[in-house]
């Protein structure tokens, strides 16, 4: 199958206001959403739009009404004239667990064969809100894009910042990497890295014990950081626009 896990951790490193850094190991999904029926037969604890140990949902993404994803991908990517007859769609993000999950960034990797067309980047706040940047691919070798923020993230963030993303096409390693900007220079980078592992019964019951409560775990602490960051002296910054989903497509 395309479908597979990646086991790796997170990192996360702040150089101002306050310098601050923090290392979590985690375990990502990357579904072939063409698999996502066959994974749900397969797999006895692993359910797709149902309540078991490991879940996927639609609703978790795109729309966030359970309405078919790849239709929701490709009707964007008509949307926005990407060109290239997409015919597969990964998605990187966490699975639930005993039906919980939040996913700060999803990925949906959108290909022609073997090659990458477009890439979605899904981010979602702790607010419920969700915003998804829109990139096509210039070049399959380096994959580097830019863009300026849009969404309401981190309370010790401007929103006057710019999103700098480097990843590679996921093989056997995968890599994220993403450095925010100002205009005089770096604020934050982050990576998502991992080694490749079947997506099978056994590895996933390896995972629940290597990363126990993974989901849980992964909101307390981006909580337990924010309290951490407020006690440096990070200055909060309010949010003042409510929106649940929206998009937008980025030329660069």
């Amino acid at each position: 199958m395309n479908s597979c896990i990646y086991n790796g951790e997170i990192t996360h490193t702040r150089f101002k206001p306050v310098r601050h850094f923090l290392k979590y190991e985690t375990f990502s999904l990357l579904i072939d959403l063409d698999e996502i029926y066959q994974l749900d037969s397969s797999i006895s604890i692993f359910s797709h739009n149902k309540f078991n140990i490991f879940s996927f949902y639609n609703k978790d993404h795109g729309e966030r009404d359970g309405s078919n994803l790849k239709d929701w991908v490709l009707t964007n990517i008509r949307k926005f004239k990407i060109e290239g007859k997409i015919n597969k769609i990964k998605l990187l993000c966490y699975p639930r667990i005993f039906g919980y999950v939040f996913n700060p960034l999803s990925i949906f990797y959108c290909y022609e064969g073997n090659n990458l067309k477009a890439i979605f980047y899904e981010v979602k706040n702790t607010f419920n809100e969700q915003h998804t940047y829109i990139f096509k691919i210039k070049n399959n070798e380096e994959i580097t894009q830019k863009c300026k923020k849009k969404f309401y993230v981190s309370p010790f963030m401007d929103m006057e910042t710019y999103y700098n993303f480097k990843l590679l096409n996921p093989d056997n390693k995968l890599s994220v990497f993403i450095k925010q900007t100002d205009t005089i220079g770096t604020i934050l980078t982050a990576t998502q890295t991992g080694e490749k592992k079947e997506f099978s019964s056994k590895q996933l019951v390896k995972n629940f014990f290597k990363y126990p409560l993974m989901t849980i775990k992964i909101i307390s602490s981006i909580h337990y950081e924010a309290l951490l960051l407020w006690k440096k002296g990070a200055i909060y910054k309010s949010k003042c626009v409510k929106f649940k989903n929206n998009l937008s497509y980025e030329e660069y």
